[in-house]
């Protein structure tokens, strides 16, 4: 390590705060930062909107151009890129070359920096306008941030409103000290480096990187990832005790468990949050405006998934699928919980529910089980998720958007002699969507907008479909149902049948209708083997992998 570096390192243990520069966006906290800033001796340096709140507050603020001699120009794009500003904010103190660089300059130290950034993520989520969008793309701010941050052995910077208390009282005992300012300049470039993710992916999404095939491809998937994230809370452990794990804040601004409010329960496990991320996800394929909706979720595979005239008998009917494997599930809701729902889910142990809202009356029951986490997402968001899905590979990551495929009645092609039914077809449908839900491979039987048999993750279609109508015929015992609930039921399957034998296991439990992509080379033995069976089936030309 060189002398120079060696100084650019150390600074002092605790380094006393004379001069401070405030240019902030969000102006959270800032008068009262300043009070307390200038009852401790601190002079003030400001810009613009900050100075003018400032100074309307009763406080002495000197601006920017009185320390540049420069007056703020082109529509305020320059007026802190000056050597007087970054000079200040970069010269080491105890560097006696960078001293006499300061006296012969001009250039007074700057020991505290507040500052944060124009709106460009808010302003380019509400804006079409690529105009509007650039002019909100802060230069000065990144620029000033970064140079404090450098140098955070003698200075320090402060992004976040809710630090200003901490640094406040710092100040009043004297001064920032080593960790804590080397803590904010970590901070400061976390929140410069989001910022320019923000802006390059903007950038990626009007104008693709030219090389992938489509156009949505190009839009979609960067050239370069760039992944920034903002800790929400550390958790106990990942999915084993010996694992360590956290939840982050990602991009998106949608509804979920990630911004859901906890009204009440024991703080949230990884696993606990996995389920109720891949409960939510399945209701929202209803919608708010749809019919009520209930999704049973075990180890992020749905053990019962139902619609119903409200979402008691929805809760019932899901339930009714698999009431073994729901002990210890996570249970999602498309519309605000009421008493009556909240009573039926409480009888049986479980340990998160997520849902729009919830009444007062059903808060009430569920108060009555402290331990069960309670969370309020306040919307209902759309099924059509936007971004992108990422995961890890050894060496790197995979990435792929969000499984957004609907799929319609005009979207099927009958493929048997006989069409579904119209009831048929709704419950075909139905169950498709919720196969689009389950690990692979999957089959899915459903009747009158339930699901009454599932199997999921198997490594051959045969055993999903045998292990399916199993749990239908274990769930119809429970109930005190003499016939298995499969028979007259629809089957969904989220890939083609490879052969038949998967196919004619779902008609032997009572099958009646098949819905699945088709595009296998034994399609023609598929249908032949269905038109044997008197069963009507549709293929989607898509298919629902989830691995």
């Amino acid at each position: 390590m060189t002398a120079l570096q060696a100084k650019a390192d150390a600074g002092p243990d605790t380094a006393p705060i004379r001069r401070a520069l405030l240019s902030v966006f969000d102006k959270t906290g800032i008068v009262e930062l300043g009070r307390q800033l200038a009852s401790a001796g601190v002079e003030l340096i400001s810009t613009g909107g900050t100075a003018r709140a400032l100074r309307d507050a009763g406080l002495a603020v000197t601006d920017v151009s009185a320390v540049t001699g420069f007056p703020e120009i082109m529509d305020g794009r320059v007026k802190t890129l000056h050597p007087a500003i970054h000079g200040g904010l970069l010269g080491l103190r105890g560097d006696a070359s960078h001293q006499a660089a300061m006296r012969e300059h001009g250039i007074a130290g700057i020991d505290l920096l507040v500052a944060n950034l124009y709106p460009f993520e808010q302003v380019a989520e509400a804006q079409n306008d690529p105009a509007t969008i650039i002019e909100n793309i802060d230069i000065g701010g990144p620029a000033m941030i970064r140079a404090a941050a450098k140098n955070a052995a003698w200075v320090t910077v402060l992004v976040d409103p809710a630090d200003n208390n901490k640094v406040a009282e710092a100040i009043t005992k004297g001064g920032i000290g080593r960790e804590l300012r080397r803590r904010l300049a970590a901070k400061a470039y976390a929140r410069t480096a989001a910022y320019d993710q923000a802006i390059a992916s903007w950038y990626a999404g009007i104008l693709g990187d030219g090389e992938t095939e489509t156009a949505a491809d190009s839009k979609t998937l960067p050239e370069t990832l760039t992944i920034s994230a903002k800790r929400l809370a550390n958790l106990r452990y990942g999915e084993n005790p010996h694992q360590s794990a956290a939840l982050y804040a990602g991009p998106e601004n949608r509804p979920g468990v990630a911004t859901a409010q906890t009204i009440q329960g024991k703080p949230l496990s990884f696993n606990n949050i996995n389920d109720a991320d891949a409960a939510f996800e399945l209701v929202a394929e209803f919608g708010s405006d749809g019919p009520p909706a209930i999704a049973i979720i075990k180890h992020a595979n749905p053990c019962g998934v139902a619609t119903g005239s409200d979402l008691a008998e929805a809760h019932a009917l899901a339930l009714r699928c698999d009431p073994v494997s729901a002990f210890g599930g996570v249970v999602a809701t498309n519309r605000p919980l009421d008493k009556a729902t909240a009573e039926a889910i409480t009888a049986l142990f479980t340990e998160v529910v997520i849902a729009p809202d919830a009444d007062a009356s059903a808060r009430a029951v569920f108060a009555g089980k402290p331990n069960l986490r309670l969370l309020l997402t306040g919307t209902m968001p759309l099924a059509d998720r936007p971004g992108l899905q990422i995961r890890t590979v050894a060496s790197g990551y995979l990435m792929q958007s969000h499984d957004t495929g609907n799929t319609g009645v005009d979207d099927l092609t009958v493929v048997t002699a006989r069409a579904p039914t119209d009831e048929e077809m709704r419950d075909l449908l139905f169950a498709f969507t919720v196969g689009k839900h389950v690990k692979s491979n999957t089959i899915v039987y459903a009747k009158n907008g339930a699901t009454v048999g599932i199997g999921a993750g198997q490594m051959s279609r045969v055993d999903a479909a045998r292990i399916a109508a199993s749990k239908a015929r274990e769930a119809a015992e429970a109930a005190g149902i003499t016939e298995p609930l499969t028979i007259g039921s629809v089957v969904a399957s989220d890939a083609f049948f490879p052969f038949a034998d998967g196919l004619l296991v779902t008609a032997e439990a009572g099958a009646t209708a098949i819905i699945q992509p088709g595009g296998s080379v034994r399609d023609d033995e598929v249908i032949a083997a269905a038109n044997k069976a008197g069963l009507a089936m549709v293929f989607t030309g898509m298919r629902h992998f989830r691995h």
